[in-house]
């Protein structure tokens, strides 16, 4: 596939259009521009055409036309890949966004969930029963692609990521043939859905054990000026061994906002802060927070209970779609010694503009996580203590270079306490990237996969698991 704009003639894109479950907008129709914006704000590609599918057979469809036109695919779902690869210049979005039904089944805990929904309608769709399912952190996040990837969220630690809890996956292949992957079905290529990315087809559909979770939740954030927080880290590590699995512990440092439970003088300066998120009963999610306070003095706290919904919600205004220009870097920590600390809290400052440092933020793996073999899934770093971030978020274009070089410095200064790094987190990196998620091994795997079902890599723009060269 080239990344070249052809020209599509009247006829072929009649026929396409006829009998299309969905919309077909050109560059000059309506509701082109709104389907290609996305996440990242720096993100301004241009397709030469996005077909809105409302069913498999229109993303077969699609699919069939962009081979059959040398059209570059990329697919979108929730867009919130920093790189914007669902949106290919000159090429044929596959936007799944119409597909956003989720069908409950209280009784049999069970959840059918279109390839094009939001993690938001599939918490909306369980929680009148009590029930979720391993979902992420922001409500308008895809649920395809964070599934595909692996999936952390508040539930992982109790009941594994996003791809432990699918039971079966639908799927639209290069060919534009509709499979299904289970541990019956296709089972060799259900391992490699499980953590291996969007590099094997069009998931349009997955099916996810849910569990009763109940819907009361607690945050809990302790925040400390950084040079005061390296005891309060200490103390946090060493409860991730120590807590239930329904509490996710999470840190973090940066530029504090003027957030509500901060005193004014706090305010736009440098703060860090451990905490954690509990799923269930707010009382007995209380019960961590003295062992957390221990040996430290804070400088605010924050203790807060919501709903499940309210939780998945919190952050979605500041995660916006279009509202900020965003890059980030990513590492798994097996360890969290105490040079990984002054690292973390170093924000990888150069000695440059301190306001143009990215975040850090922490969050704690283990429990149900780990409980899985390394070999079960393609997602692989089931032994990482930590998920590690750093974040820069901006609205100034002048900025860019300097913000992403900071980022970059910030991951440099964490990298030599890494054992790897989340697929989903991945940006820039390329194949040097793909090798540190997945490793050898699991990599051999994944490409003789792809050699099987996409061998022509006509599904590229991911975090791409290249086919073998053939001669």
């Amino acid at each position: 596939m080239t990344n070249r704009s052809i020209a599509i003639s009247s006829p072929d894109l009649a026929r396409l259009r006829h009998r299309f479950e969905g919309q077909v907008p050109l560059p000059d129709e309506d509701g082109y521009h709104k389907a290609r914006r996305v996440w990242n704000a720096m993100v301004d590609r241009k397709p030469g055409v996005i077909a809105r599918c409302a069913s498999p057979d229109a993303a077969a469809a699609a699919v069939g036309f962009a081979r059959a036109h040398d059209l570059e695919i990329g697919v979108r779902c929730g867009g919130h890949s920093v790189l914007g690869i669902s949106v290919p210049e000159a090429g044929l979005m596959v936007d799944l966004t119409p597909l956003r039904a989720v069908r409950v089944d209280p009784d049999r805990r069970r959840a059918w969930v279109q390839g094009g929904a939001l993690l938001g309608d599939l918490d909306q769709a369980s929680q009148p029963f009590g029930l979720a399912t391993m979902a992420g952190n922001v409500s308008h996040t895809g649920v395809g692609g964070l599934t595909l990837g692996g999936g952390m969220g508040w539930l992982a630690r109790w009941y594994g990521l996003a791809c432990d809890n699918v039971e079966r996956f639908e799927l639209v292949t290069a060919d534009g043939e509709l499979l299904h992957a289970s541990e019956r079905e296709n089972p060799d290529l259900f391992w490699g859905l499980r953590g291996g990315g969007g590099n094997f087809g069009v998931a349009t559909e997955f099916e996810f054990d849910l569990h009763q979770v109940g819907t009361a939740t607690l945050i809990v954030d302790l925040f400390y000026a950084p040079e005061d927080a390296p005891l309060a880290l200490r103390r946090w590590r060493e409860l991730i061994a120590e807590a239930p699995r329904r509490a996710t512990l999470t840190a973090w440092v940066g530029m504090a906002g003027e957030l509500p439970f901060l005193a004014p003088a706090l305010w736009n300066r440098p703060l860090a802060s451990v905490g954690y998120v509990w799923v269930g009963d707010p009382d007995q999610g209380r019960k961590l927070l003295p062992a957390l306070r221990e040996g430290t003095s804070a400088t605010a706290e924050r203790v807060q209970e919501l709903s499940y919904l309210e939780l998945q919600t919190i952050d979605d205004e500041q995660q916006r779609p279009g509202l900020l220009r965003r890059y980030w870097k990513g590492h798994y920590l097996r360890d969290f010694d105490d040079a990984a600390i002054e690292a973390f809290l170093s924000r990888g400052d150069g000695g440059g503009d301190p306001e143009l440092l990215p975040s850090g933020s922490l969050q704690s793996y283990r429990g149900a996580i780990a409980a899985f073999g390394d070999h079960e899934t393609a997602f692989g770093h089931r032994d990482a203590l930590v998920e590690f971030v750093a974040v820069a978020g901006w609205t100034d274009t002048a900025e860019d270079q300097a913000r992403m070089s900071a980022a970059r410095r910030y991951g440099a200064a964490v990298e030599p306490f890494a054992s790897g790094v989340y697929v989903n987190d991945l940006t820039d990196e390329g194949q040097a990237g793909i090798r540190r998620a997945y490793g050898a091994d699991t990599l051999a795997r994944l490409t003789a996969l792809k050699d099987r079902y996409d061998p022509g890599n006509v599904f590229h723009l991911n975090h791409n698991i290249q086919p073998t060269v053939r001669g």
